[in-house]
């Protein structure tokens, strides 16, 4: 018979007990492990766009939390200290990368204190890397409004350069989280083939309009009317960033008339009512657009969805307006 346990008190002590203490500390481990082994990496997005793409590479494998909302001028995000707790427990940030974010994000990463979002660490990330940007400034003149010295940072409307950023993406969340990459490349895939049907659509609906003039109330989509043929360089800001006075909307009017102008689109955080006057005096269409998914209803299933709603309502307006 083996003789009971004796703890340091003299005590006897039987082997359930035993049993019983080393079956919770192997559980707890077991649970630990399991833990570890199904954490997600952990992601923080500036804006719902770059969420989007980071979501649909990262799948279930990821937990994304965007800062800036949909409705909100990505220029002027309300820095709230919440999101320097957010950054601190992020494996990885992902911002734009030109200057967009640069009046609110650089005091949140210094107050976040996380060494894995420093510039060169491979939890940090750069949306604009390896896209060609437009409207780089041979000279930076503040007088010339709200300009960046990388190029116009509303580079996403442009579908080429999503293919660009999700490659981006899938190739560093793999450094970070190397076990789950098989998943990230064929999320990847699926959604660049997914884009690639979607981007054939999408030319064909607004191949009749090429070289047609829109108005639009700031200067952010140039990547979209490059790449969709369209003209878009009458603004009814005088300046990127200058409220529009009567006297520039006046000549917009007249600019609108000359050249027979009828679609006019508003990002949901500029003035509507503004558009509509000059609208209401040109015969003109307001069409409602966004940067981000969830900007305007209809694009809450993220950038595939967005895209859609683009292109199908600028059709739509300019088909009428024809």
């Amino acid at each position: 018979m083996i003789p009971p346990l004796r703890t340091l008190d003299g005590r006897g002590k039987g082997w359930g007990a035993v049993r019983v203490g080393i079956a919770l500390v192997v559980g707890l481990a077991f649970v630990s492990l399991v833990s570890t082994a199904q954490a997600k990496l952990n992601v923080v997005c500036t804006t719902p766009d770059i969420a989007s793409l980071a979501q649909a590479v990262g799948g279930d494998k990821v937990e994304i939390t965007t800062l800036a909302r949909p409705t909100e001028d990505p220029h002027f995000v309300d820095a709230k200290p919440s999101f320097i707790v957010k950054l601190n427990r992020a494996d990885a940030l992902i911002e734009g990368g030109a200057e967009l974010e640069v009046g609110w994000l650089p005091p949140l990463l210094t107050g976040a204190r996380n060494a894995k979002l420093a510039s060169g660490a491979p939890g940090y990330l750069r949306a604009n890397e390896g896209v060609q940007m437009l409207e780089v400034p041979t000279s930076l003149d503040r007088s010339e409004g709200d300009i960046h010295a990388a190029g116009n940072p509303h580079f996403l409307v442009d579908p080429e350069n999503a293919k660009i950023i999700t490659r981006h993406i899938a190739e560093a969340f793999c450094k970070l989280d190397a076990a789950n990459c098989a998943s990230y490349q064929a999320n990847l895939k699926k959604f660049l083939d997914e884009l690639a049907a979607k981007m054939v659509e999408w030319q064909k609906q607004l191949a009749p309009f090429k070289g047609q003039q829109l108005v639009a109330y700031h200067n952010s989509w140039v990547y979209f009317a490059k790449r969709f043929g369209l003209q878009i360089n009458v603004f009814l800001e005088p300046k990127p960033g200058i409220p529009p006075s009567p006297a520039h909307l006046a000549s917009v009017i007249t600019k609108m008339k000359a050249d027979k102008t009828h679609v006019i689109i508003v990002d949901p955080y500029l003035n509507r009512r503004t558009a509509e006057t000059v609208a209401r005096n040109t015969d003109a269409t307001v069409v409602d657009v966004a940067q981000m998914p969830g900007g305007v209803k209809g694009t809450e299933g993220g950038y595939l969805a967005l895209m859609d709603y683009l292109v199908n309502s600028l059709a739509k307006a300019l088909a009428e307006k024809k």
